[in-house]
């Protein structure tokens, strides 16, 4: 009778665990108030609207891009396939 017991089991499944949690804390939590804390710097340091506008736009540019990562990815999982060759048999594959 051979049976293998892997001894780190509760340890992987902890850190994994924690760093799941982390991830999500730092999508939902820290990458908001970090833009907001940004916008808030720029618009207090200048006084002025035109570079509060756009430390607005580029806050909702990078809050937006973080909030939909698992979009983008499977996006480019997609481009990446249909660039070699993918289900498309007209596309030639390497560089055109």
């Amino acid at each position: 009778m051979n049976t293998t017991t892997v001894l780190a089991a509760g340890w992987i499944a902890t850190f994994t665990g924690l760093g799941n949690d982390t991830k999500s804390l730092i999508f939902t939590v820290l990458i908001p108030v970090l833009c907001g804390l940004f916008v808030l710097v720029v618009g207090f340091r200048t006084k002025s609207p035109g570079p509060t506008i756009m430390a607005v736009i580029m806050a909702a540019v990078v809050w937006g891009l973080s909030a939909n990562m698992g979009t983008l990815q499977g996006k480019a999982v997609q481009d990446i396939n249909q660039y070699n060759g993918g289900t498309n048999s007209s596309v030639q594959k390497g560089d055109q």
